[in-house]
């Protein structure tokens, strides 16, 4: 890959992750930690639900 197309695909995956970032609400936003972390523990087989439980409430309480 050439530079200049890695310099554009860097500049689009930026503003497309700003752009994401302003259309979340604030509490939406202050949420998103939470919810990243309850999504990746889910897919740990057995106990991955369970584990996400606290993180989901602390989203839920957030939001």
């Amino acid at each position: 890959m050439s530079m200049l197309t890695r310099h554009a695909a860097r500049g689009l995956l930026a503003f497309s992750m700003i752009t994401a970032t302003l259309l979340l609400d604030g509490c939406a936003l202050a949420a998103l930690p939470c919810r990243v972390t309850s999504a990746t523990l889910k897919i740990v087989p057995v106990v991955g639900h369970a584990a996400a439980s606290p993180f989901d409430l602390c989203a839920n309480a957030i939001d």
